[in-house]
């Protein structure tokens, strides 16, 4: 950190906060995203954070790394952002008469995440108390996990085992002591080991390589045609489609089988699928031909799960909206 840029930012430079903060900007919204689970949400909580830092730079004494210093501040802000969530909790929508599920489950409000976002993420390695990989802390049998935990042991865990700062830094920016979190350490990582399937940790083909490319073709097309029993053949044998946050969740080929041919016909239509990547994992922006336009509309977005040669989670996000955010069109030319 430029002790110049430092003194210039806190004599009210906002080009020099920006130089300072920058290089933190990407890694932040992700923390945020952990923590909440939502890609607006973490938005709106790293502008907080950097409108919060750039009104108390004047107070910041440089007796820990600027880095951890916004992590504090951040992490502050969406503890503050999920007590406020607690008192307007959200309703879920409700489907329209599903298939009996394999089980029902207390909602979780998660959102997928743009792997565009991460690319800057690059040169960013976890602390040496890290617990969890990179690759693994963004995907969504992790993400998921952690929400189901409460705020300060997420925020607890992310910051310990994800982001790899030491425990004692962690009761700092928790304003708690060692052995409360460490407390806390515990519990969550019961609860994630419980929360995270059997197989989800399991060696999957890399990305964009060329055995992924395969699956996804094939996966794609089978959707494409309205082809189940393709899609199905592609699944592991504990396959789960989950759909947060719907607490409807289907497991096995059969199962899942039932869903899709029961939403398929409800349609009317087949999907149209358009390849991009969501938390480190394979998705697909879904369109549905409108029936009064030759154009097909923004449906959703569908995250997969692989194992080896094999599809072992779908995950669906019915929010119309996210799918923009993706960089995809919002319509399609209706295919000949």
């Amino acid at each position: 950190m430029s002790e110049t840029a430092l003194s210039r930012a806190r004599a009210g430079d906002q080009d020099a906060f920006q130089d300072l903060i920058d290089p933190y900007r990407a890694e932040l919204q992700l923390h945020c995203y952990r923590i909440l689970g939502s890609l607006q949400d973490a938005e709106d909580q790293l502008q907080e954070t950097l409108l919060a830092a750039w009104r108390g730079l004047v107070r910041f004494e440089e007796r820990t790394s600027l880095r951890s210093w916004l992590y504090r501040i951040a992490t502050n802000r969406c503890l503050n952002a999920l007590r406020d969530r607690r008192r307007r909790p959200q309703e879920v929508p409700p489907m329209a008469e599903p298939p009996e599920p394999t089980r029902r489950v207390e909602p979780i409000w998660l959102e997928p995440y743009p792997d565009v976002l991460l690319e800057g993420l690059a040169d960013t390695t976890p602390g040496p108390e890290a617990r969890y990989e990179t690759r693994e802390s963004v995907g969504l049998a992790f993400m998921a996990a952690l929400q189901h935990l409460p705020p300060r042991q997420r925020a607890a865990v992310v910051l310990r085992d994800v982001l790899g700062f030491h425990t004692v830094e962690v009761a700092e920016m928790l304003e708690s002591s060692e052995a409360s979190v460490k407390g806390a350490l515990q519990r969550a990582r019961t609860t994630i080991d419980e929360c995270i399937p059997p197989g989800a940790r399991e060696h999957a083909p890399l990305p964009r390589s060329a055995r992924e490319r395969e699956l996804l073709s094939r996966f794609a097309d089978a959707v494409e045609r309205g082809d189940t029993p393709s899609i199905v053949s592609m699944l592991t044998e504990d396959a789960w489609l989950t759909m947060p946050p719907e607490p409807y969740e289907y497991q096995g080929g059969q199962a899942i089988a039932t869903f899709l041919q029961d939403r398929a016909a409800r349609r009317g239509a087949h999907l149209q699928l358009v390849p991009t990547r969501a938390n480190g994992q394979p998705a697909f922006g879904c369109y549905l031909p409108d029936a009064q336009a030759p154009i097909s509309r923004a449906y959703g977005l569908m995250v997969l799960t692989l194992s080896d040669d094999s599809i072992s989670a779908i995950t669906w996000f019915g929010e119309r909206s996210l799918v923009p955010r993706f960089g995809l069109p919002r319509t399609l030319p209706e295919q000949e």
